[in-house]
């Protein structure tokens, strides 16, 4: 499967020509899944300490007009993170959108941490505690949403499951993107699927880019830079499967 991870901005002028440039590049490289940063689009409202009720909506609506505009990826599956609010609380939910089927609702994240720079909790209700195995074509994957690639306990439990790639949406500062490559590598490794990963990115480095794609064997095929945001990598679906049989998975498999 041909898939995409990206880094993208969310100032209107810089992500009008990230985003032209995302189209170019999924449309000439046939790209069948797009995978795109946290809350992508638009600002990041955890920021600021106290939730507000205008800013939260505002977001919604700007959400959902770029959501309308997912098609001029010409990719057949796109997977992100948007607000969304169910009954009266809001999340930060994962979604998979279509071709046939347009959006879908994913799990909505559970660990939010709450800090200065990073008031998560202060603005979403925590989401789903399981993480479920979802499906695009042929690829069955796993959401683990930026800080969620923390969360190892989900990782053996994928091994034991038909998971073939975990994705995590990230909003991560540059000083930390050798620490989010590391967990990243770990994900593939522990659960024998392909690592995808895009971040969100901004000039003063609250948000630091790079995306990846990593195989099972911890091998990074894929890394977006500055100057390549976007990069396109055919992963073996198959390799996945096999890869539930070798170490170190199969030590975990046997039982006692």
């Amino acid at each position: 499967m041909r898939v995409t991870v990206c880094e993208l901005p969310h100032e209107p002028r810089a992500l009008a020509r990230a985003w032209a440039g995302l189209c170019e590049h999924t449309i000439r490289h046939r790209a069948e899944l797009v995978l795109l940063p946290e809350f992508s689009m638009i600002e990041a409202l955890w920021e600021c300490k106290h939730f507000d009720a205008e800013r939260w909506s505002a977001a919604e609506a700007l959400s959902a007009a770029w959501l309308h505009r997912l098609p001029q990826l010409d990719a057949p599956y796109v997977v992100g993170t948007h607000p969304v609010r169910v009954r009266g609380r809001a999340y930060n939910q994962g979604f998979l959108w279509s071709r046939v089927l347009g959006v879908t609702p994913l799990r909505s994240k559970h660990f939010l941490p709450n800090e200065p720079g990073g008031w998560e909790g202060n603005w979403f209700e925590r989401g789903d505690r399981d993480f479920p195995v979802f499906r695009a074509g042929r690829m069955t994957f796993g959401l683990n949403i930026c800080t969620e690639l923390w969360a190892l306990e989900t990782y053996g439990a994928y091994a034991r499951c038909d998971v073939r790639a975990v994705l995590s949406p990230r909003a991560t500062a540059a000083s930390t993107t050798e620490k989010w490559l590391s967990i990243g590598a770990v994900a593939a490794v522990r659960s024998g699927a392909f690592s995808l990963s895009s971040n969100r990115v901004d000039p003063r480095g609250t948000f630091g880019g790079v995306g990846w794609i990593i195989d099972p064997n911890g091998r990074t095929l894929a890394r977006t830079t500055a100057k390549t945001p976007f990069a396109t990598e055919d992963i073996d679906l198959d390799a996945a499967i096999e890869s539930r049989y070798a170490y170190p998975r199969y030590v975990f498999r046997r039982p006692l």
